[in-house]
Formats: structure tokens, C-alpha cells, sequence
């Protein structure tokens, strides 16, 4: 306002101004609150009367005032701006440094504030190197934390003694010419360079520890601690308790989890209510296809017709028993008369159980088998029958078919030994695995007992074809010999109470898996393994839903992932 009043007066002369009170001033009317309907009536649009005489120069009436000077004037309000400088010889305070992420962005930082500190001065710049300024960068950024962490070692240094309440004092501490404080030691006459002689102390619990630590960690491409710690102490760096923040980085390090971090497990669940209720066998079953084998169709005069066989394995839950049926034809109705086959041997199954991933549905897709197909679905709907799948990628939920398997295998291999024909046959094949499934039969439930008075061993076989010994309290011998049916309920009822109190013991202990871990959250990346895929090539995924059992445990998830460009959740 006073720069404007001073120019108004520097370009006019005092009698070329008139006074207009308010009710001659059109420009009142716009700092006034005046109805719409009144506005026509008042001088807004007309402008003061005496723009209209003739003799403009001349007042309406004679009006007297003074130019009052503005530093005097009330309603002048001059802009006034103070500015207050205070002087400190307080050094680079070290809290700035954790505004910085990585090592190279601090040491570049510093750097451009010593270059700027330079050219202030007026210091030459000529000569100077990037690797010296890089140098001086990191001598005042470790002096700097130094001076706060041990400000009373170097007080104490400087006067040429160490207190013996510092904890520095069994390294035998020394200032360097920078103000630096290294380890003396014991190893000054040794052939090596003054760094490795006398390495830069640094505190573990500051920032730029850890930036350290992270720095030489991926110069040595994400190696272990051992490697990482060397490579610390080779660039003159001693970094008190380093093993574990060298550990405690190492293990927060995204790249190595992706290198070498272990797959995610959960506490081991307890088992389903279909394994561990009385039911008649092969009631609820677990179900898996296996093979294939390579067998000689039929003859011809240029030579034999080789086909391939697969095999359909039926693991009763309860009892453990097997049931093995071979499967000759790529098609849903060769499954289907595989299932009619152990329905019409075994009876009618209430629940079967697969896997959904590599095993059941990879060769259920090489035999054309469709669980969806209609076909099938209108069977196991007559015979009242449900079929449950396992999870993908989650061949444990399953294995207890899948221990059946490879107990199949080995057994089937060392029959082929003894085949010595070079063409395997399908009656001889059908003929191995028959018996194949009765060795499996026959296999103890229970570690065998050394006890006389129990001289039978519980084995499926036991209650599938009733042979087991009774023992004379099971039954009464008058109606063993009388009637059958009881003599066949007497030994069913003796597998069963052995059973209950012997195999079901075994069920009891977690063979692994036996602490809780934290459970995965929505959000969370992962990385998802694929056995066809190098390590370094797994996808990234996003935990998009989690689904906690009974114990609140999250055993089963969904993850998204992008695959050529394309969103897909697993």
C-alpha cells in the first residue's frame, strides 16, 4: 500500500485531487449491501453529479484536506518482513541418514553436499577424483555417527587413554588422522593393508549398519552370511555383533527368499471323520490311477502289438485295504466298468476321494476320463455314491493312497524280475497285480508283537476274508460251532476291537508339521512353485483369499497370478 501511495504522489500535484463524501461515491455502492430493486435508483450507472457540471475543476463546495505522510497514516499497513539467522557449530546430525534407503544414495547425497560446500568456498575442484570424493563421503558420514554413539570413547581417545567402563576397550580402540575411531589390536606388524589392520568401528544398532550390510550383500550376489560378513570386514568395516544383523538382513532379503526360501507349511491337521469311524470296508475309499506299463496285445507276422495298461488302485480309509482293478481302454466307460467291478467284488462305495493335481486328473486326462462327464456322474448318482477332490498342488492330503502306490510299485518291480519273457502280456499283468493287491493285503496294520498270547498279526486280510484267530474270550465256543453267522461276527468283532486299540494308537502322533506357523494373509506374495519350472522362472503371486480349517489354521489359499499377460487364479 505504501509503494502505491508513493507513486500516486510522485506523478500528481495535491490540487488536482477533490474529496466525494459517501453519498456522492458510485464505488460505496459495491462495499454495501444494496437491494437489486434499488440499485437503478442510486448513482451506480449515473456516476457523481459533478462529473456532469460544466466546470468539472470546481467542488460542489469548498472541502479542505491535508496529503498525510504514509508511515503516519492509520490505514496505511506496510508490509514488514523480519528474517532471523542463527549461527550453530553443531556437526551433520546422523538422524538425516535414515531418510536414505540403500548406501550408494547416501554416499551420493553426501557428496553433492561437500561438492556444494566446495564451490561456496571458493576451493579449487581441479584434481579431484569420483573414488576420493566417495571416500570423503563415507569418512563423514561414519564420523559423523561415531561422534554420537561413542562421544565419550572419543573424548577419552583424544586424551590418549580408553575407560574401562567402554565397551570398545578389549578392541584396543584408536583415532585415526580423520577422527575415525579403529580397532587397534594386536595384528599391526602383520603384512597387510592399514584397513584390515585397523578396520572403521561401526555400532550394529545404527541405520547405516544396516545400509552397509545390504550393500556388500549384493555385491556378493546375495550369498550367505559367511561370504557377506567377509566381504564386510575385507572393505575395513568392523561392525560390532555382526552375525546377527548379518543373519537378520539376510533373512528379511526378498532376493534370497526367492533363491532359497523354503516352501510355507501349516501344523499338521487332524485327519477326517471317514478315517477313523467303524465302517464295513471299502465304504469310504480313496481312489488314484498308476501306470503305465508297455503289454503285448496280441500277435502278428511282423512281429507283436504292444499296448499300454494303467492301473485303477481302491484304498479302503478305514481298514487300509486295497483293491486294484486294470484299466485296457482310453474312454469314461472302461473307468466306468472298472468302478462296477469293485462295486460288484466290494460293494457300494458312499465316498470316494482323488486328487485334483498331477496325479488323478493328469492321467484321468490321458485315459479321457471326465469326472464331470455325465456319464459318470449319473452312476455314481444311482449308487448314491460322492466323489471329493483334494486340493491342486496338494498331493499330502493324499497320502494315504499315494503310500499304497509306491508300495504297488515296488512290489510289481520286483515281480517283473522274475518275468523273464521280454513281451509282458495282459493276463499276466492282470495275474501280478492280483497279487500284488493280496501281499498288500496281507501286510501288518501294527508293529508286530512279540507277545505268545497274540500270535496273530492285524492285516486287512483279516476281516476281508475272516481268518483271524479268536481268542476264547471273543466268543462262546457253543455258538462258534452252532451257528456261522455268529462265528463270522465273533472274528469281525475281534479285528475290530483290535482295531480300535491298537491301529487307531498308531494314528495318534504328528510325524511332522508339529508347530503352528503364521498363517498367510490376503495380500501377501508369494511365489508359487512349479516342479517344470527353473527356480528363477516360478511366478509371482498375490494371496487374493484364504480358507482357515476347524482350528482357524489357513491350510488352503488362492492365489493370482499374471502368466502372459493373463490374470489367473490358482
Amino acid at each position: 500500500m505504501a509503494a502505491e501511495v508513493t507513486r500516486i504522489r510522485k506523478s500528481t500535484r495535491p490540487e488536482q485531487w477533490h474529496f466525494i463524501n459517501t453519498e456522492h461515491n458510485p464505488a460505496d455502492h459495491g462495499t454495501r449491501p444494496v437491494p437489486a430493486a434499488l440499485l437503478k435508483d442510486t448513482n451506480w450507472f449515473s456516476g457523481p453529479a459533478i462529473l456532469r457540471k460544466h466546470d468539472r475543476n470546481a467542488p460542489s463546495q469548498p472541502e479542505s484536506f491535508e496529503i498525510v505522510e504514509p508511515d503516519s497514516d492509520a490505514e496505511v499497513r506496510p508490509l514488514i518482513a523480519t528474517f532471523a539467522t542463527k549461527a550453530s557449530e553443531m556437526s551433520l546430525g546422523s538422524h538425516r541418514f535414515k531418510r536414505f534407503s540403500s548406501w550408494k544414495l547416501l554416499t551420493r547425497g553426501i557428496t553433492k553436499l561437500i561438492q556444494k560446500v566446495k564451490s561456496c568456498s571458493g576451493a579449487p575442484e581441479a584434481g579431484t577424483q569420483k573414488a576420493d570424493e566417495f571416500m570423503q563421503a563415507r569418512t563423514v558420514i561414519i564420523r559423523s555417527v561415531q561422534q554420537e554413539v561413542f562421544k565419550e570413547e572419543i573424548k577419552s581417545l583424544s586424551k590418549g587413554e580408553v575407560s574401562k567402563r567402554s565397551p570398545l576397550r578389549k578392541l584396543n580402540p584408536i583415532l585415526d588422522t580423520d577422527g575415525v575411531v579403529r580397532i587397534g589390536g594386536r595384528i599391526s606388524s602383520a603384512e597387510l593393508s592399514w584397513e584390515e589392520k585397523h578396520p572403521i568401528i561401526i555400532p550394529k544398532n545404527h541405520h547405516i549398519a544396516t545400509l552397509l550390510v545390504q550393500y556388500y550383500h549384493e555385491q556378493v550376489a546375495h550369498q550367505g552370511r559367511h561370504i557377506t560378513e567377509g566381504a564386510v570386514r575385507s572393505a575395513g568395516l568392523w561392525i560390532l555383533g555382526g552375525k546377527r544383523l548379518v543373519s537378520s538382513i539376510i533373512h528379511k532379503c526378498v532376493t534370497c527368499r526367492k533363491l532359497r526360501g523354503k516352501m510355507e507349511k501349516q501344523k499338521m491337521s487332524d485327519l477326517p471323520v471317514d478315517r477313523l469311524t467303524q465302517a464295513p470296508p471299502f465304504r469310504h475309499v480313496g481312489l488314484d490311477v498308476f501306470g503305465p506299463w508297455d503289454v503285448c496285445a496280441r500277435r502278428t507276422r511282423g512281429g507283436l502289438s504292444e499296448a499300454k495298461r494303467w492301473a485303477v488302485m481302491f484304498t479302503c480309509l478305514v481298514t487300509r485295504a486295497v483293491h486294484i482293478e486294470v484299466v485296457e481302454s482310453l474312454s469314461t466307460s472302461s473307468f466306468i466298468n472298472a468302478l462296477r467291478r469293485f462295486t460288484a467284488i466290494r460293494g457300494s462305495a458312499k465316498l470316494f476321494r482323488s486328487d485334483r493335481g498331477t496325479n488323478f486328473v493328469g492321467a484321468c486326462k490321458e485315459l479321457g476320463i471326465k469326472t464331470e462327464d455325465p456319464e459318470l456322474q449319473s452312476y455314481l448318482r444311482d449308487h448314491g455314491c460322492t466323489w471329493d477332490f483334494n486340493l491342486p498342488h496338494s498331493s499330502h492330503m493324499g497320502g494315504v493312497w499315494e503310500r499304497m502306490i509306491g508300495i504297488a510299485r515296488r512290489i510289481l518291480d520286483a515281480m517283473l524280475l522274475k518275468v523273464h519273457s521280454p513281451s509282458l502280456s495282459h493276463e499276466v499283468l492282470v495275474t501280478l497285480i492280483a497279487e500284488v493287491a493280496a501281499i498288500m493285503n496281507a501286510r501288518p496294520l501294527v508293529p508286530v508283537s512279540s507277545d505268545p498270547d497274540m500270535p496273530a498279526v492285524l492285516t486287512p486280510a483279516m476281516l476281508l476274508t475272516h481268518t483271524v484267530s479268536a481268542s476264547p474270550g471273543d466268543l462262546d465256543f457253543s455258538d462258534l460251532y452252532r451257528k456261522q453267522w455268529k462265528q463270522v461276527q465273533s472274528l469281525a468283532d475281534s479285528f475290530w476291537r483290535r482295531w480300535r486299540q491298537e491301529y487307531l494308537a498308531t494314528l495318534q502322533p504328528r510325524r511332522k508339521w508339529q508347530a503352528d506357523q503364521p498363517n498367510l494373509q490376503i495380500g501377501d506374495v508369494v511365489l508359487l512353485k512349479d516342479s517344470q519350472a527353473k527356480r528363477n522362472e516360478w511366478p509371482t503371486g498375490l494371496i487374493v483369499n484364504t480358507f482357515p480349517g476347524q482350528d482357524n489354521r489357513v491350510r488352503k489359499v488362492e492365489v493370482r497370478v499374471v502368466k502372459e499377460g493373463t490374470p489367473k487364479v490358482y
